[in-house]
């Protein structure tokens, strides 16, 4: 097979000369958030007939843009599965091209990316406020200003786990802190446990039993040892496990799916593209598990992520980056021509223009790039 893919260029040749969806030209920068320091890939692609689109992925290197470039330029818009094989070893730049391309085409055909990926299944996509906090307290600013951005569904980041104190004085004081926060909350909010694959095994099982009476979303990534027999220990549970936001292979989650450890898959909007993304919702949905996309990227990602889900049967919720500091909340809002990261009732409402269906501010992105190629 990888033989076959080797020899990939004899049978996708270029673009020809009077193609109207032929890439011209690839612009990429490399963002950082003021503050946070939250570092993000914007990608935009022009074709022959004047169309443009832009696509994020996640953080990379400069070698990337460049690398990236010379393999994009002078190919067709449609040519995703070039892409996806060409740039497997850059799955950032992987993530912006592709969903660059996506919006090219939208715009190129007057459709909504949504649409043109087969949709829409649904008509709003729900969504997760990502809670930043500033060390290990200060949630009630951050929350309340994500309910009332219209959020119902927040992360909650567990603790650290000091080695030396008892795992029962561990557990209790994750249970204080989803109490405290539902109590700021309401009644009518959900909350997901950032675990941050952080916990060993048996203490990811131990918080998971003793928060089943909260009914949480899911606990997100209880621990990075991903072997059946760790994982069988935190899946005993009736509270949702969520894993996989930090890998990229369509195997690795096949094998998570496989062993049945995972309730919901939370592939990074960073590491792949929605292409990719859809094909791992594929495997998903045969193995009846829902898919949550992980984000922790820019605004032009929480879009494209809020396209993905409006099209896509097993979609569960899209995770939605709250900054704490107000820098970074004006830079999200400039690079978009307006704040795209909002809710109403814990949704999303879908955009119905062409594309991504959003005004990217050329001037902004070379205002927070720390290199453009």
């Amino acid at each position: 097979m990888k033989r076959l893919w080797r020899d990939l260029p004899a049978f996708s040749p270029p673009a020809s000369a009077n193609d109207a969806l032929a890439i011209t030209s690839m612009r990429s920068w490399r963002l950082k958030e003021p503050v946070s320091g939250r570092r993000y890939t914007v990608v935009r692609l022009e074709s022959r007939g004047g169309t443009v689109g832009y696509g994020e992925g996640g953080a990379t290197v400069g070698s990337a843009l460049v690398e990236a470039k010379g393999a994009v330029e002078g190919r067709r818009a449609t040519d995703a599965e070039f892409f996806r094989h060409r740039l497997a070893g850059l799955p950032a730049m992987e993530a912006a091209v592709n969903n660059a391309a996506l919006d090219l085409l939208g715009k190129a055909t007057k459709t909504p990316v949504y649409r043109y990926l087969g949709g829409p299944v649904r008509y709003k996509a729900r969504v997760l406020a990502h809670l930043e906090v500033n060390g290990d307290s200060g949630f009630e600013e951050p929350l309340r200003r994500a309910v009332l951005a219209g959020f119902k569904a927040f992360t909650v980041p567990i603790p650290p786990r000091d080695s030396m104190a008892r795992i029962q004085a561990y557990v209790d004081s994750v249970r204080q802190r989803v109490e405290h926060l539902r109590s700021v909350a309401g009644a009518d909010s959900d909350f997901v446990l950032d675990g941050g694959g952080a916990l060993a095994p048996g203490d990811a099982a131990a918080v998971s039993t003793a928060l089943e009476r909260f009914h949480l979303l899911f606990f997100d990534e209880p621990t990075a040892v991903l072997t059946t027999d760790a994982l069988s220990k935190i899946t005993e549970s009736v509270t949702p496990v969520g894993l996989g936001r930090t890998l990229h292979a369509e195997g690795t989650f096949q094998n998570l799916l496989r062993w049945q450890c995972v309730d919901v898959l939370r592939p990074s909007t960073g590491l792949n593209s929605i292409q990719r993304i859809r094909r791992m919702a594929a495997l998903a949905e045969s193995n009846y598990v829902a898919i949550a996309p992980y984000h922790n990227g820019g605004p032009i990602g929480s879009v494209a992520a809020i396209h993905a889900g409006a099209s896509l049967m097993n979609f569960f919720i899209q995770q939605v980056p709250v900054p704490l500091d107000q820098k970074d909340r004006d830079m999200r809002a400039e690079l978009t021509s307006g704040n795209q990261e909002t809710a109403r009732d814990g949704f999303a409402a879908l955009i119905n223009r062409p594309g991504l269906g959003i005004e990217v501010n050329e001037q902004a992105l070379s205002k927070y790039s720390e290199e453009t190629v």
